[in-house]
């Protein structure tokens, strides 16, 4: 698999082909595999995201500390704001939906980790409903999302215990970015300008889990990195360029985890964690678990 997106974006654009196809060839190539084994594994999984993102929006799962449940739900069936009635009310829905599955410990596709999965999800699937795209390419959509995915891997982390959220939830928003980018009919450089703008968005993101648990203020970031790449999704597309390649925003995204106090990388040490209110809620977790035990 490619270690540098400038350098696969050079290669689609040399050989007239898309980034999926670019990158469905390579991962059947560094597999053994077919390129068809590897679309059906893709379909696989965006048949757990589709399922996922339905069974939160019911609305009645709750996570085991109570911290988390019912508001994917909320934007679907309460009160009317500004943005209802839209594709992205609808994907900050699908992004909340996603990740109260994952903390009352349903079934999910970490993309790119638990964490940061209801991003990618919501940003594809709610923008293929809403602009009645086929599931082949969203599943194409899918091999781009892995290739920015395992560059980022490559060159930086996904690990919120290494680099703080703005390895798992933002990397998710620079694979939904550029992935709907070129299920949206962008090319392989504007996919590159949309995961680089998700990206720089997110840059010294921290993560600060209430107790250690991937619920607060995780599932909620989700949301906020589906709006951002939906963000840099719309500038790309307008061509608008983000000045700084992709591939350097990633190292600097890196570097800046490698620099972060280890207070913000997922120790509950720090951050919303450390406050007043999160300390408190801590603390009534673990009285809950006592007493269930």
């Amino acid at each position: 698999m490619y270690k540098s997106l400038q350098q696969a974006i050079a290669d689609a654009e040399r050989d007239g082909i898309t980034l999926a196809l670019l990158a469905l060839e390579a991962e059947a190539r560094d597999q053994g595999r077919t390129v068809e084994d590897i679309r059906a594994a893709l379909g696989r999984a965006l048949v757990v995201m589709r399922e996922a993102v339905a069974r939160g929006l019911q609305g009645d799962l709750r996570s085991s500390s109570g911290l988390v449940g019912g508001d994917a739900a909320k934007l679907v069936h309460g009160p009317a704001g500004p943005l209802a009635d839209t594709p992205f009310r609808d994907v900050l829905a699908r992004a909340l939906a996603v990740q109260e599955v994952n903390a009352a410990m349903g079934v999910i596709v970490a993309a790119p980790t638990a964490g940061g999965a209801g991003v990618l999800p919501a940003v594809l699937t709610g923008l293929a409903d809403a602009r009645g795209i086929s599931e082949d390419r969203v599943v194409d959509a899918l091999a781009v999302a892995g290739l920015i995915g395992a560059v980022v891997a490559e060159r930086a982390s996904l690990s919120g215990a290494e680099g703080g959220c703005q390895a798992e939830t933002g990397a998710a928003a620079a694979m939904a970015a550029g992935a709907a980018t070129e299920m949206l009919g962008g090319t392989p450089s504007q996919v590159g300008h949309a995961a680089a703008l998700a990206q720089q968005g997110t840059l010294g993101l921290v993560c600060d889990p209430l107790g250690g648990l991937v619920e607060l203020p995780c599932v909620f970031r989700n949301a906020t990195g589906a709006a951002i790449a939906l963000a840099a999704i719309e500038m790309a597309l307008a061509g608008i360029t983000f000045a700084i390649p992709a591939d350097e925003v990633i190292d600097t995204m890196g570097e800046i985890g490698r620099s972060m106090d280890v207070r913000y990388r997922e120790t509950a040490g720090g951050g919303l964690a450390a406050t007043p209110t999160g300390r408190r809620l801590a603390k009534e977790r673990l009285v809950q678990i006592k007493r269930a035990e």
